[in-house]
């Protein structure tokens, strides 16, 4: 059993497209038209053929209570890894993301959180390495 695809939902496709490819950097792996929306992934350039992200339409009834609620309580509807979350945050800072959670060492990662600008939290995570026994 493997990972291939998991979802984030978003509020405006093409603006999440335009946020998740040229803010935070990942790739446009399928755009597949489905009536009014689409069928649209993202993948990390560090990764193509690795899992992908479905920015998928939160039309559904229950999605913006439940958003709405993750949001009210800080709490990140996704994590992405980073290899220096410092320099993630300078960088996305930079442009024009608002963070709600600068970096914060937490003991075995260093983790900050910002507003995705489609209606979700996103947590990035730098793990650190396990202390040598």
């Amino acid at each position: 059993m493997r990972i291939e695809l998991t979802s984030v939902f978003v509020d405006d496709q093409q603006k999440a497209l335009t946020f998740y490819t040229d803010v935070l950097g990942f790739t446009k792996h399928h755009d597949i038209p489905l009536g009014e929306a689409s069928w649209l992934t993202v993948v990390s350039p560090e990764a193509p053929g690795g899992p992908q992200l479905l920015l998928e339409p939160s039309g559904h009834p229950a999605v913006k209570p439940y958003r709405d609620a993750l949001v009210e309580d800080g709490i990140p509807l996704v994590q992405f890894a980073v290899d220096d979350a410092q320099a993630e945050y300078e960088r996305l800072s930079g442009h024009g993301v608002t963070f709600t959670q600068q970096p914060t060492d937490i003991g075995t990662a260093v983790i900050a959180v910002f507003d995705d600008t489609c209606g979700n939290l996103v947590q990035i995570v730098q793990e650190k390495a396990a202390p040598e026994a």
